[in-house]
């Protein structure tokens, strides 16, 4: 089944999703049948990163990780805590398949790629609600906490036929901590290098049927020079030269609510809200404030033994003022709500169809003036999801209408064969778009209102097996990407003058032997620009062509001492050499990153942390002329109950 992500006309979508409405409208809340929503609630608070884990990001529906057909890594509460893991980015760095570039240390931006697409090529969620700028296109990671996380889903691959736009390279989703039925409470202080001092409280629990969470953090960090830069280096890094620490502070607060009715429907209530100050090196401005928060609603029930209903609602904002040495310069702010309803009908044993409606409003409120400040895009998705035997097939489709370009079919499909017990093997085929973002489209002096939504198709062949322990995987994958957004110099703006082919080899490998708890992964990709002209051939800008990681923990109990409990680790991360240019004249060096950790839980509620990364000193850069953080320590003192 072959699906083509072009467009189509305004009336058939308009006629799918006044079928999709139909279907919906059925659902009122009758008995309860509660199992699906504790899948999914289990799902959403597991701690083991295992295949019997259940994931709910690959295909909007429960299922463990061995189940799903598309490649998944979880990054969960208890791999956070065991790894002292301080930053979203940090978490995701041994993600196979995944590479970031940062400005500059923490606090400053960080873009993500994943199989070697672009950056604003990664759907964000948040508990389900989508977020980032709709003027950049891409999710400010260092605006949430880590410790305000409780898991990170990470599907690679196209999704875009259940998510729509920005799903081309795969999809990030963060939940945040949830109630839980027990009360627990958590805190902790830090200091370290930098003058980097951090806090953190929190807790969670049930009354009278109500569960709730809360959950605060606070860092602040006098930061390194950003940008190395100097003003004799023409059009290149931040055009400054500024060479003075740049700090980074960030407030936030993270809550949720949740209640099960006696007619069985289920309603949950999830909040984020962050402030902070962030300095860096430029020479339009070098200092911002910020303010984003998230705001999400979800309804479940289960109006018969074979149908359940989701209803969801999210607000999300993004706020920058920007300065310049104290002087005010402008302003960005965006607004995001967004809606969805999906049906998940199970009418036959071993099948699971799912129908749905999402609907998306961004808002762009700023001083710099843009020709359009608003879009709107609704979408209608199906899927199907059936299991035969040792067979696995999943078929699945969207529409989306774009209020500035019209509609967009993609589309999915997947098949997996169980081998053995212990060996199975997968292969899926899908498309994906991208809609520009308001930056590209209509920035004054920049945008250019004549572009056109980036379009890909990308195949796929995976074996997932599990031997003597250990879990391997292998996953072979090849995407074209048409009508690539990249700056055309002959227009001095933005075009649909880019291609670009990508294939990549991802091989995992997890498990525990004589103790150790291991970790590897290692990516070998070949992103090549194949728009013709003078780049043709050369390699995507910052695409390493070899990543490996490697992570190893040891628990070594009370070490004869008759108290407490000490546990080691460390983790390995190395990049073959890149290059910061379309052209590949600015070459960013391989480097080689070793960070190593020790923890001590003196009782069941108190203990310490200590972190040393880079240990080596390596010296750097994932973008050119912006410095990253050298050796560094980092002590934390953590309660638990």
């Amino acid at each position: 089944m072959t699906f083509q992500n072009r467009p189509i006309s305004g009336r058939s979508l308009r006629g799918a999703a006044l079928i999709a409405a139909l279907v919906a409208a059925g659902a009122l809340p009758v008995q309860a049948q509660q199992a699906k929503a504790q899948q999914l609630a289990a799902g959403e608070r597991a701690t083991v990163a295992t295949s019997n884990e259940v994931v709910v990001t690959a295909s909007r529906i429960a299922e463990t990780a061995d189940e799903t057909l598309a490649p998944v890594s979880v990054v969960t509460r208890a791999e956070i805590e065991r790894r002292q893991i301080r930053s979203v980015p940090d978490a995701l760095r041994q993600v196979p398949g995944l590479t970031l570039s940062n400005n500059g240390g923490v606090g400053k931006a960080t873009s993500v790629f994943l199989r070697g697409t672009e950056s604003d090529h990664v759907l964000v969620l948040i508990n389900g609600v989508k977020v980032g700028s709709a003027t950049l296109g891409t999710f400010n990671f260092e605006s949430l906490s880590i410790d305000d996380v409780e898991r990170i889903e990470v599907v690679r691959g196209p999704r875009s036929h259940l998510y729509g736009s920005e799903a081309l390279g795969g999809i990030i989703q963060i939940f945040t901590r949830k109630p839980t039925d027990a009360t627990h409470a958590h805190a902790s202080v830090g200091y370290g290098s930098n003058d980097t001092m951090e806090g953190t409280a929190g807790f969670s629990g049930r009354a009278s049927g109500i569960g709730f969470s809360a959950s605060t953090n606070y860092i602040r960090t006098d930061g390194i020079n950003s940008c190395g830069n100097g003003t004799a280096i023409p059009g290149g890094g931040c055009f400054a030269n500024q060479p003075d620490k740049d700090g980074f502070e960030r407030s936030s607060v993270t809550g949720g609510l949740d209640y099960a009715f006696s007619n069985g429907i289920k309603v949950e209530a999830t909040g984020l809200y962050a402030t902070s100050e962030n300095e860096y090196d430029g020479s339009a401005s070098n200092e911002s404030e910020s303010v984003n928060y998230v705001l999400g609603l979800r309804a479940l029930a289960s109006p018969t033994d074979y149908w359940d209903v989701t209803a969801s609602a999210g607000h999300t904002v993004d706020d920058s003022d920007n300065f310049f040495d104290g002087t005010y310069q402008s302003t960005f702010k965006t607004e995001r709500n967004v809606l969805s309803l999906q049906n998940d009908l199970y009418l036959l044993q071993d099948h699971v169809t799912t129908l749905g409606v999402d609907f998306q409003r961004d808002q762009v409120d700023s001083d710099t003036g843009y020709v359009e400040d608003s879009r709107d895009n609704t979408g209608v998705f199906a899927q199907h999801r059936a299991e035969f035997g040792r067979h696995t097939v999943q078929l699945s489709g969207r529409v989306d209408e774009n209020e500035q370009f019209g509609g967009y079919l993609t589309g999915g499909a997947a098949y997996g064969y169980r081998i053995t017990d212990n060996l199975r093997a997968t292969a899926s085929y899908g498309t994906a778009f991208k809609a520009p973002s308001f930056n590209e489209l209509y920035y004054p002096g920049f945008g250019n209102a004549d572009l056109d939504p980036e379009m890909s198709e990308s195949a796929e062949i995976g074996l997932a097996a599990t031997v003597g322990g250990f879990e391997l995987g292998a996953n072979l994958f090849h995407t074209e990407i048409d009508d690539l957004i990249a700056y055309d110099s002959s227009i001095f703006a933005p075009a649909n003058v880019d291609k670009a082919r990508i294939t990549g080899l991802e091989l995992t490998v997890s498990g525990e032997v004589a103790g150790f708890l291991l970790s590897a992964g290692a990516t070998f990709l070949d992103p090549v620009n194949a728009s013709g002209g003078a780049n043709d051939g050369n390699l995507l800008p910052r695409r390493a062509e070899q990543v490996y990681t490697l992570s190893v923990d040891r628990e070594l109990g009370g070490l004869g001492l008759g108290f407490g409990e000490f546990a080691v680790g460390g983790d390995v991360h190395h990049e073959s050499e890149r290059y910061d240019d379309l052209a590949n004249t600015r070459t960013l060096d391989a480097y080689t990153t070793v960070d190593l950790r020790a923890s001590w839980d003196a009782t069941e509620n108190w203990g310490v942390g200590f972190t040393l990364s880079n240990i080596f000193d390596e010296d750097y850069k994932t973008a050119s002329f912006y410095n990253q953080q050298g050796r560094a320590g980092f002590l934390r003192l953590t309660y638990r109950r």
